[in-house]
């Protein structure tokens, strides 16, 4: 008897997407509006923004999302109180289940808020087209993106969809448990930490880590403290300095070339933070790394 193979139901399937945007807007912006034939969702990660879906107007408070379905008119303007931050994710997605999402705000839970984090920063690996170009119509692939980073995106996204609809019709999340919240924390710690690791290279600041990870400045600093002892900036210098004395070790770098890889703006200020973590100079280390290495060989 031969195996007879099951077609998965996919009730929700996204397989193309128009954009995604990540928006630093100021108090005064007004986006005039517009309508297309594919759905489209904003999300508040900073602040407060109204939104026009049809002829009603919403106010989107921050950890809430708003479906627009195909041929809604939209628009977006700031309350003039503050200066939001937003995600905007267009994409094609067929079927009645969508029917969920028409005319709905919904509060992301913190699996969501993950979710939309990978989204942002997947598209941010997978396209060269800046994030915050609000003109762009269509997305530009890198020649060296991460492999699978657009199927990630998709799966996110279909993830993040399916997350909403079987939570139900009220649209809050549950209240985290102590358990559910210890596991919540060191999922997003260990997110960013990834992150932190990946984009060594640059000169990030508290907001650039904020932002591309979708998190607000208290509670990152909040989650880092508790479980590292000290700040996000702080665990960020420290890796580079662990990076930099594996560089030294290597033997393949002189210190200027270190300083630039890591992102330092000068060689004085690399050997500065240097000594400041580690209690000694680069040229003391790598004395001090020579000296072992003879004494592992046998060389007094």
């Amino acid at each position: 008897m031969g195996y007879v193979p099951l077609e998965l139901a996919r009730p929700i399937r996204v397989d193309r997407i128009y954009s995604v945007h990540y928006f630093e807007y100021g108090p005064d912006y007004t986006f005039v509006g517009e309508s297309h034939d594919f759905w489209e969702l904003v999300y508040a990660d900073k602040g407060e923004i109204y939104v026009t879906a049809g002829e009603e107007e919403k106010l989107l408070k921050k950890g809430q999302m708003i479906f627009h379905k195909p041929g809604e008119f939209h628009n977006v303007r700031a309350t003039g109180k503050d200066a939001p931050n937003i995600v905007i994710v267009s994409f094609e997605c067929r079927g009645d289940a969508m029917r969920f999402f028409e005319g709905r705000i919904v509060s992301a839970s913190d699996n969501e808020r993950v979710l939309m984090a990978r989204i942002v920063e997947m598209a941010g690996a997978a396209f060269s087209t800046p994030l915050d170009d609000p003109w762009a119509q269509h997305l530009e692939r890198k020649e060296n993106a991460p492999f699978g980073a657009e199927e990630i995106i998709g799966i996110s996204l279909e993830y993040m969809l399916l997350e909403l609809i079987r939570r139900g019709e009220n649209g809050a999340p549950a209240r985290p448990t102590s358990l559910i919240r210890e596991r919540s924390q060191n999922e997003f710690l260990a997110r960013v930490q990834g992150y932190l690791e990946a984009n060594i290279q640059r000169r990030l600041t508290l907001s650039d880590i904020c932002r591309d990870n979708l998190v607000g400045r208290s509670y990152l600093q909040k989650v880092f403290r508790e479980k590292t002892g000290g700040g996000a900036m702080e665990y960020f210098g420290n890796l580079k300095i662990q990076k930099a004395k594996e560089m030294i070790r290597e033997g393949s770098h002189n210190f200027t070339e270190i300083a630039a890889l890591l992102g330092y703006n000068s060689i004085h200020y690399f050997s500065r933070h240097f000594k400041k973590v580690t209690g000694m100079t680069p040229s003391e280390y790598a004395s001090s790394v020579k000296v072992l290495a003879r004494r592992g060989r046998g060389e007094e």
